[in-house]
């Protein structure tokens, strides 16, 4: 390729990907879209071989590689979708691989790599000592190093994403697309807008790490110190060069979600589609539902990009989703550390309606009377409205409910 990227290049990408990967769904959703007011689709893209987008730009620039008759092997730094992209289209072409991943990485997605037919290296304890350990592979074995970025083959890639979503939705009229280092953004920026200027591209930041955002809005490269959000897929301290470019001048707009937005859209799409997606994934559900009118009677299509969840954080994500929708009401109040005290506050709430999951004691803060106790709660409720009216009961009682 080119230090130039083409609409042949994506197109030539496409075909490449033809008969390789899933034509994943694009459907619209009648909940969403009265939710927000926009004509909500989702592009269940999580639903994709390795499950993500990843495999579009690995397979590509591995396809690139092979016909150019120049690599032996390659190696990729990545404890996520990456590495999984990289394995499935390594073995699909023949072609060695080895994945470098950080120790703290877990076994599941080691497995799950491994499966792919990948050799997996275990090295550092984070994402730049992998990346470190890699590139002494590539000069000790002459292999090429294959970024999950920056890199316009990879972009290429990734852009056929805006292929898919044109065919089967010709009159789109926004996208809301998830954005880490950029590359998946970039690569369908550019060839929508190369398509059809008319259609509005909106890249989607976590609110804990947001450097292309920050990028964006000053138009110079910005990377943060450290990120910090549950949306693991698009933790990335510093976009790409290559993929700022391009961002910068195809996007429209880099927004970003808080945590608490993108688990709420997690547990939407759980309830709502029967469908599990990754919180880098969901994030562009998260901001288009939060635009709501600005978009409506808009055709806006939200990109699901992932569905690699860990297992063992489902139920953390489902408790941030139930506080954000007013689902679940987590509060502290002070009680007097004597018998019965417990049964008043209990009964306060059943008479409410309020279902107490859980209870926890603090007898130990330097702020208590002796005859006092920290009482944290949790409880179920039907939604905020709900929540308001069991926070006003206790108050009336006189109890001072603070949230938590």
């Amino acid at each position: 390729m080119n230090d130039t990227l083409r609409i042949s290049d994506i197109e030539r990408a496409a075909e490449r990907l033809r008969g390789v990967l899933h034509a994943t769904p694009l459907d619209r959703s009648a909940t969403f879209s009265a939710m927000s007011g926009a004509e909500i689709y989702l592009k269940y893209e999580h639903l994709q071989k390795t499950g993500s987008f990843k495999i579009r730009g690995a397979y590509n620039k591995l396809c690139e590689l092979k016909e150019a008759g120049e690599v032996a092997e390659v190696v990729a730094a990545s404890a996520g979708n990456h590495a999984q992209g990289v394995a499935f289209a390594s073995a699909k072409l023949g072609i060695s691989a080895t994945i470098v991943m950080p120790k703290s990485t877990p076994l599941v997605k080691v497995k799950a790599t491994e499966g792919y037919g990948a050799n997996v290296v275990l090295a550092g304890d984070s994402y730049d000592d992998a990346y470190e350990a890699s590139v002494k592979i590539c000069e000790e074995r002459g292999a090429v190093f294959i970024h999950p970025f920056n890199d316009l083959s990879v972009v290429a890639g990734q852009g056929t994403i805006g292929h898919d979503i044109l065919k089967a939705l010709p009159n789109v009229d926004v996208i809301f697309i998830p954005a880490g280092g950029g590359g998946l953004l970039a690569g369908t920026a550019f060839y929508l807008k190369n398509i059809n200027p008319r259609i509005k591209i909106i890249g989607v930041q976590a609110e804990g790490a947001d450097a292309i955002s920050q990028s964006f809005k000053a138009k110079s490269k910005i990377s943060t110190p450290n990120v910090s959000t549950i949306a693991d897929g698009i933790a990335v301290k510093s976009p790409g060069d290559l993929t700022l470019g391009l961002i910068n001048k195809y996007v429209d707009d880099v927004v970003t979600v808080s945590d608490a937005e993108i688990s709420s859209a997690i547990l939407n799409l759980l309830e709502r589609c029967k469908q599990v997606v990754e919180p880098a994934g969901a994030s562009s559900l998260a901001a288009a539902l939060r635009a709501g009118e600005e978009y409506r009677g808009k055709r806006c299509v939200c990109l699901l990009s992932g569905g690699n969840i860990d297992v063992g954080f489902i139920h953390r994500i489902i408790e941030i989703g139930l506080v954000a929708r007013g689902r679940k009401l987590k509060f502290k109040t002070v009680l007097p550390d004597v018998p019965g005290s417990l049964e008043k506050f209990s009964h306060i709430c059943s008479e409410n309606q309020a279902n107490i999951v859980q209870v926890q004691y603090d007898r130990m803060s330097a702020e208590l009377d002796p005859q006092e106790v920290i009482l944290h709660v949790a409880c179920e409720v039907s939604d905020s409205n709900h929540a308001l009216r069991v926070t006003n009961a206790l108050e009336k009682a006189g109890y001072k409910v603070i949230k938590e």
